[in-house]
């Protein structure tokens, strides 16, 4: 769990920024959102490889020469 300590004379706008980017670094979101559902293994090895495939065509696409 990300926490911050509220410095002297800090404002609350300032703490809750520090306390988002935090939250960002340690990847909570990303987590909590990866999680929300369940996902079967077969699915997430699915998504896994249309994500690498996706990578693979756009990387391909970038190199090509015109």
């Amino acid at each position: 769990m990300s926490g911050i300590k509220i410095r002297e004379g800090e404002s609350f706008e300032s703490a809750v920024r520090r306390f988002k980017r935090s939250c960002e670094k340690a990847g909570l979101l990303t987590e909590l959102r990866k999680r929300e559902h369940y996902e079967k293994p077969s699915v997430r090895r699915k998504k896994k490889k249309i994500a690498a495939r996706k990578r693979a065509l756009k990387k391909f696409r970038i190199r090509e020469p015109w």
